[in-house]
Order: C-alpha cells, then structure tokens, then sequence
C-alpha cells in the first residue's frame, strides 16, 4: 500500500532519498524488525526519516479518532476535513524529536490556514509533555495518548512504536504520507504541498 509511482514534489524526493540512507545507517527503534536492522534498542528512530507516499487510488477508509488535547479541547479527526491533517508522533526525551520540532514549527505555521498539525505525545505525562511545547514554542494542539488510541489508529500506516513518525491525512482523512523517523522541513513541506494539490 505504501508507494507511490507518481511525481514526488522534488524537494520531497531529494530529502527523501537522502534520509533514506540516513535511516539505514543510523535508525534506532522499540520495534523489533526495525531495531534488528539498525543493532539498537534506545526507543527512538534516530536521524533524517524515511518518506513514503500512498497512491491516491490505493487509501484506505478515512481514519477518524476524538480526543482531547492537553489544554482540555476537544477534537476530532473527522471534524478538520476537509483541510489535511499532519499528525506527529514524539515524546519529551527523544533526541530526534528535539531535533525535528523547530522544523515542524515553521511548516505548521506556514501551512496554518491550509493544514492542521496534531502533536501527539506516546510516552510522557502532561507536565514532561507541556514543558516540551513551551521549550520550543510548539503553536499547534497536542494530545497524550496514554491509551495508544492514536498509535492504534495509525498502526496500519506505521510501524509499532517508531517515534518520531508523522502522518500526513488527505482531504478526505485517509493517509496520503509517512515519515518514519525525524522530518525535515523541505520534506514536509513538499509532502504537504502534493496532498493539497491532489
């Protein structure tokens, strides 16, 4: 399902092969077929992430979840169609998720009108996970999935437990991208830019 033989956005493709070979020389991960690949068990999937595109023909069903954010609003996935969603998985004290929230920063605040950014906390309890958000001045909402609602949900698109993930929704809910492993902004941006020209 994931693959994608249509044109990438070119700054998509160039980060996209570059983190490709980022990830396979460096990638740590809690899940096992990932971890056996990389030699490391630190939780965390290290270095630049690797990108995959789902043909638009080849979706599944949309993906819908309600929750409530660390500021007490309550949301839900079904409720921001038809603007695409870019959902980040991330806790407070992975390297790679520090590294990665300036640049999720910029683009969320650069699409703000056009998508909507959704943090999602795996690990971490409200006070670990509020001091992150403040430290890097993160604008958009974030949840703390205590219950592995959100991971489920996405568990068909990613791998179990590889954080940092991201996963790009189209304007119909269904997952378009993925990023496995830390997102840069050049990437992101490209990735956002072919769902909104879909």
């Amino acid at each position: 399902m994931i693959g994608d033989n249509r044109p990438l956005g070119r700054r998509a493709v160039l980060s996209g092969i570059v983190a490709g070979t980022a990830l396979v020389l460096s990638a740590c991960s809690e899940n096992d077929d990932l971890a056996a690949q990389a030699g490391s068990d630190q939780g965390y999937v290290s270095g630049s992430g690797v990108v995959s595109q789902v043909p638009f023909k080849d979706r599944g069903e949309p993906l819908d979840l309600s929750f409530t954010t660390i500021d007490g609003t309550q949301m839900s996935l079904a409720d921001i169609r038809p603007k695409p969603a870019v959902i980040n998985l991330w806790y407070a004290a992975c390297p790679p998720c520090r590294v990665e929230a300036p640049d999720l920063k910029a683009v969320s605040e650069e699409f703000a009108d056009r998508a909507q950014f959704i943090g999602v906390n795996v690990r971490d309890q409200e006070p670990e996970a509020s001091a992150f958000i403040a430290n890097y001045q993160i604008p958009y909402p974030n949840m703390i999935d205590s219950n592995g609602d959100m991971v489920a949900l996405l568990s068909g698109v990613l791998p179990p437990q590889a954080t940092p993930s991201t996963v790009i929704l189209d304007a119909q809910g269904r997952a378009a991208a993925r990023v496995v492993g830390a997102v840069d902004e050049s990437t992101l941006r490209g990735l956002i830019e072919d769902v909104l020209a879909e």
